[in-house]
C-alpha cells in the first residue's frame, strides 16, 4: 500500500489563511496610502456630477463638396473629435450627434476643459503649398496701368494708417505697395513656369506667355486673385478667416501668417503638394538648441516621396519661391526657406508655448475633420441638478444597505459580522481603486456608475450567503465546524466563480455594445464582480477559517449563527461492527 503524499495540500484543507489574510491587507494599505500619495482622495466626478461645459457645433459643407454632411462624415468627425479630447486625458467627455447637422460635445469640469474646446471644432486641415510671393500683412494698392511711371505715387498707393508704421518681411521683393502688387503679378506669371510637384513632373503648364511687368493680367482668375492680395489686411481677424474659406487643395489661394518678429504677412501660395493625410505621427518638443518649443512631423512612406521631390525642386529656386508654406485651417502657421532635399520628416516653427505646440501635434496626430464646423452655443453645465441626484442615489444605497445588513444579522447572526467585514473591505478596496483610475486611465464617476456600485452589494452579499449556506449544509450533515468550512468551499466557489462571470460578461458586453454613461455603469459593474472575487478569495475564506477555530464559533453558540440543533443536524456518522450469525450448530 502506497504512503501518503504528505507534500501534497489535500483539496479542502486550511492551508495557511493567516498569510492570505495578511497579503490581502497589505495590498489594501499600499493601495490606500497610493491613493493619498497621488493626492487624488476622491474620485473624479463626470460632468453630470460636477459640471462643466455643453458645445454645439453645426457641420457646413466643404467647398466643392455640396453633399459632404452624411451620415459617415458625421460618425467619422465624432471619433476624431473623441479621440482628440481622450488625448489630452479629459474623460467622460461625450461626444455624440444631434439630428443629421449637429455635434453635442459634454467636456467635464477639468484642468483641460479650456484646451478640450478649443480643439473640438478646429477642423485641422493641413497643406504644404508653395510660396509664390510674400509682402506685409496691410492692404495695397494694385499696380499702375502701363505707360505711368515706375513707383510714381498716387492716391491709392499709400499704406493704410494701421500698418504704415510696421517693416515689411524680409522676403518680400519690393517695400512699396506699388511694386507689391506688381511682384504679386510677376509671381502668377511665373507661376506658369514648371513648379514642384508631388509626382514630380518637370512639365510647364499651359498658362499664357509671361508678360511685362506691370501690365494688368487678361485672365480674370488670376486678376480676381491680385485684387484679393491687394485688399488684404492681415491685421483683421475677419479677412484672415474668411480669404480662402471656398477654395480647395488645387486652388491658388492667398492666406496670412505671422513672421519670427510677430508681424503679419500675407502670401500667394501655389496648389497643395503633401496634406495632412501624409502625416504619420506629430509631437511638440523642445529644441534644446534654440531654446524653443517645435511641432515635428513623421511622414509616411508616400507623404516622405512627396516630400523629398518637393523640397528638391524648391532648393533650386530663388527666394521667396523656394519657401513652402505650412498651412492650417487656411492660415500659415510657417513658411521655412529650403536649401536642399529633406527626408521624411519636417517640423513646424513659430512663437510656439510648451501647451500650443502639443495642442497643434495632438491635432495633428488624430487627423483632420472631414467637414468644417460652426459652434453654435456654449453652455455651461452646473451640478446643481446631478448633485441632487446623486443625494438621492447615495440615500437609496445607503437604505439598501441597512436592510441587507438587517437581514444578515437577524437570519446569520454572528456570521453577519464576517459579511459587514467583508462589505467594508470591498467598499475600500472600490473606493480607492476609483479614485486612482481618476488620473491613471481618466476615470470618472457619474450617476450611472454610482448605480452599478449600489448594484454590487447585492452581488457581494450573495457570494457570501452563498459561502453561509454551503457551511450551514455540512453542519446539518453531521459534521463539526471545522471540517464544514473546508468541505464547503470548494462546492461555494464553483457556484460563486460561475456566477460572478455571468456578471463580468453582461458588464463587458455592455460596455462594448453602448456609449457614454452608460459605460460607467457598466465598468463600475464589471470592476465590482471583480473586486467581489478578490475579496471572497483572499479575505472571506480566511478569516472564516480563522473564526471556525475560536471557542464561540466552533462550539455552536446559539448566536454564532451556527447552532447545530437549530440547523437540525443529524447525530454524528458512527461505524459499528456487525456479528455475523453462527452458522455452526454447536456453537448456537
Amino acid at each position: 500500500m502506497a504512503a501518503p503524499n504528505k507534500g501534497r495540500r489535500q483539496a479542502g484543507s486550511p492551508g495557511r489563511p493567516g498569510r492570505t489574510l495578511a497579503l490581502f491587507l497589505i495590498a489594501m494599505v499600499a493601495l490606500t496610502g497610493g491613493m493619498f500619495w497621488s493626492g487624488h482622495v476622491t474620485p473624479r466626478l463626470g460632468i453630470d456630477l460636477a459640471g462643466g461645459t455643453s458645445i454645439t457645433l453645426q457641420a457646413k459643407n466643404t467647398p466643392g463638396k455640396p453633399n459632404a454632411i452624411n451620415k459617415t462624415n458625421m460618425d467619422t468627425a465624432v471619433s476624431i473629435i473623441d479621440r482628440r479630447v481622450n488625448g489630452l486625458g479629459v474623460s467622460e467627455a461625450e461626444v455624440q450627434t444631434q439630428g443629421a447637422e449637429n455635434i453635442i460635445v459634454n467636456i467635464p469640469r477639468g484642468t483641460n476643459e479650456k484646451q478640450a474646446r478649443d480643439q473640438v471644432g478646429t477642423t485641422a486641415q493641413l497643406y504644404f503649398r508653395p510660396v509664390l510671393t510674400v509682402a506685409a500683412g496691410g492692404p495695397t494698392a494694385p499696380p499702375p496701368p502701363s505707360g505711368s511711371p515706375s513707383g510714381s505715387p498716387s492716391p491709392s498707393s499709400s499704406a493704410s494708417p494701421d500698418t504704415a508704421d510696421k517693416p515689411a518681411a524680409s522676403t518680400t521683393p519690393s517695400a512699396s505697395a506699388t511694386t507689391q502688387g506688381r511682384a504679386v503679378t510677376d509671381a502668377l506669371k511665373k507661376d506658369a513656369t514648371p513648379t514642384p510637384s508631388a509626382s514630380g513632373s518637370d512639365k510647364p503648364s499651359s498658362s499664357p506667355s509671361p508678360k511685362p511687368s506691370g501690365t494688368p493680367s487678361s485672365d480674370p482668375a488670376a486678376a480676381a486673385l491680385e485684387k484679393k492680395f491687394t485688399d488684404l489686411d492681415c491685421t483683421k481677424q475677419g479677412q484672415r478667416t474668411t480669404v480662402n474659406q471656398d477654395s480647395t487643395p488645387k486652388d491658388t489661394i492667398v492666406a496670412c501668417g505671422k513672421n519670427s518678429g510677430g508681424q503679419w504677412e500675407k502670401y500667394v501660395l501655389g496648389p497643395s503638394e503633401l496634406q495632412g493625410t501624409d502625416v504619420d505621427e506629430a509631437k511638440g518638443v523642445l529644441d534644446p538648441q534654440r531654446g524653443m518649443w517645435i511641432v515635428t512631423m513623421d511622414f509616411t512612406g508616400g507623404g516622405t516621396k512627396k516630400f523629398q521631390s518637393i523640397t528638391g525642386k524648391l532648393s533650386q529656386q530663388q527666394a521667396p519661391m523656394n519657401q513652402f508654406a505650412i498651412v492650417l485651417d487656411g492660415n500659415v502657421v510657417s513658411a521655412p526657406s529650403v536649401s536642399q532635399t529633406l527626408g521624411g520628416s519636417a517640423e513646424i516653427s513659430g512663437s510656439f508655448t510648451q501647451q500650443s505646440a502639443q495642442d497643434l501635434a495632438n491635432i495633428l496626430s488624430y487627423g483632420a475633420l472631414p467637414l468644417s464646423f460652426e459652434e453654435q452655443s456654449v453652455t455651461t453645465v452646473t451640478a446643481a441638478l446631478g448633485g441632487e441626484q446623486l443625494d438621492a442615489g447615495l440615500i437609496a444605497g445607503a437604505i439598501g444597505l441597512a436592510l441587507v445588513i438587517i437581514y444578515l444579522v437577524s437570519y446569520y447572526r454572528g456570521l453577519s459580522l464576517i459579511a459587514i467585514l467583508s462589505l467594508g473591505a470591498s467598499a475600500v478596496m472600490t473606493y480607492t481603486i476609483m479614485s486612482l483610475l481618476g488620473p491613471g486611465i481618466g476615470f470618472a464617476l457619474n450617476l450611472p456608475a454610482v448605480c452599478g456600485a449600489i448594484v454590487a452589494i447585492g452581488i457581494t452579499a450573495d457570494s457570501f450567503i452563498v459561502y453561509f449556506e454551503r457551511i450551514r449544509d455540512e453542519i446539518r450533515e453531521g459534521r463539526t465546524l471545522r471540517p464544514a468550512v473546508e468541505r464547503a468551499w470548494p462546492r461555494a466557489r464553483r457556484t460563486i466563480l460561475v456566477s460572478d462571470f455571468v456578471s463580468f460578461l453582461a458588464a463587458a458586453v455592455l460596455f462594448v455594445v453602448t456609449v457614454g454613461k452608460v459605460q460607467g455603469f457598466a465598468f463600475t459593474l464589471g470592476l465590482t464582480t471583480l473586486l467581489d472575487v478578490v475579496v471572497v478569495f483572499f479575505f472571506t475564506k480566511p478569516v472564516m477559517t480563522i473564526l471556525a477555530r475560536k471557542k464561540f464559533f466552533s462550539s455552536g453558540h446559539p448566536w454564532s449563527g451556527l447552532d447545530p440543533k437549530r440547523l437540525g443536524a443529524k447525530p454524528p456518522l458512527r461505524r459499528t461492527r456487525r456479528v455475523s450469525a453462527p452458522t455452526d450448530p454447536k456453537e448456537a
